[in-house]
Order: C-alpha cells, then sequence, then structure tokens
C-alpha cells in the first residue's frame, strides 16, 4: 500500500463533511440507464454516490479505493440505505493488481492523482478484467473546476483518443465505443457552480 497515497487521501475526505446520500456523476448516469444490470467494479469510488446509484439500479457493485476513510464512509452508507447486500466496498492501491473476478462493467470516474499512478496500466488490466460484451467507461477531466485540488495552471488533459492510445488495447477486441468531449455545468461541494469540460471514454470488449 503506498502511503503517501494513502496520507494524501484520507486527507481530502477527512477535510470535508461525509454527504449523507452523495449523487452520482452524471456521465455515469447517462451512459449507464438502460443497461442491463450485472457485476459492476468501480475504480476510485471517493464518496460513493456512483457504488450507490448503480446499486440501486440493479448492479452488483465492487467500490474500491485507496482511502480507509472513503471505504468506510461507503460501507456506512450503503448500510444506511439498505444496499449492504449489493454494495461491497474495498480498500484497494490501484497500483496492486486488481481484485480477481470478471465484470460486465468498470468504471473509472476523475481517476486522477499527484501521487505517480501508472494509470494505462490500470486500465489496461481493467479492460483484460471485463466479459465478452462489457464495457470499461472512463471520465476524465477536460478542464480545472475552481473547486478541483489540482489548479496547476500548466496542465494538460489528454483527448479521449488520446486516453484509448494510451492504453494500447486490441481495437480488434477492445472497439472503442465512444470517445466525446462534453460540457456541462456542474457544482462543487460548496454549492458553487462553474462550466466544465468532460473527457468520455468508452472500451466494450467484443463478445
Amino acid at each position: 500500500m503506498n502511503t503517501e497515497a494513502v496520507e494524501f487521501w484520507d486527507g481530502v475526505y477527512k477535510a470535508r463533511a461525509a454527504p449523507a446520500d452523495p449523487r452520482p456523476n452524471v456521465r455515469l448516469t447517462e451512459t449507464v440507464t438502460g443497461l442491463a444490470p450485472g457485476d459492476v467494479l468501480d475504480l476510485g469510488c471517493g464518496d460513493g454516490g456512483d457504488a450507490l446509484w448503480l446499486a440501486r439500479q440493479g448492479w452488483r457493485v465492487t467500490a474500491l479505493d485507496i482511502s480507509d476513510v472513503a471505504v468506510r464512509r461507503l460501507a456506512g452508507l450503503a448500510h444506511a440505505h439498505g444496499l449492504a447486500d449489493r454494495v461491497t466496498p474495498e480498500r484497494h492501491d490501484l497500483g496492486e493488481p486488481l481484485p480477481r473476478g470478471r465484470f460486465d462493467l468498470i468504471c473509472a470516474h476523475y481517476l486522477h492523482t499527484p501521487l505517480g499512478l501508472d494509470r494505462d496500466a490500470v486500465l489496461r488490466a481493467a479492460a483484460h478484467a471485463l466479459r465478452p460484451g462489457g464495457r470499461l467507461l472512463v471520465v476524465d477531466h477536460g478542464s480545472t473546476a475552481p473547486w478541483s485540488w489540482n489548479q496547476d495552471p500548466g496542465i494538460r488533459y489528454p483527448a479521449p483518443r488520446e486516453i484509448a492510445a494510451g492504453i494500447g488495447l486490441d481495437p480488434a477486441h477492445w472497439p472503442v465505443e465512444r470517445a466525446d468531449v462534453l460540457h456541462r455545468t456542474a457544482t462543487g461541494p460548496g454549492g458553487q457552480t462553474a462550466e466544465v469540460t468532460d473527457h468520455l471514454l468508452v472500451i466494450r470488449r467484443t463478445p
């Protein structure tokens, strides 16, 4: 376990109040609504809004985060909302091999970190953990929100096709289903709003 990453992300979650019913990411709800529920792996579950929403739609969720604070909070929320039988929070360092299993959906929402994670390798391993017909959903920042922990003015956000190229999958077996640059008005943790850009990538494993 990367102790520097643990301390950083525990500090991020301790610094803000735990939401009683965290919201799911809008790109998740837009993309997944209408899919048949199955097994899903949530990479970097954070406050747990995605995991709880997926469970409410009938998915069986394995939710990973390196932060013990985030994992304990999600476990408590799943129990409080009657979803403990569908949400399995696990403390996990994504720099280590993914948990065993096969999944119909693997989500990586805003999986950005200042602490040296080989993200391409993580996403490549995730693609290999998909069942045939399963999807890898990657949603990245395409702009910097005022409330982001990373305010580096020189940061560059790769386009979805660049992200796909970096993962390096054989397109005959993992074709790109979507590679979109999307814009929306987002609401930050303090209630402030801003126009932001999302980079959305969907890769599907061929049946």
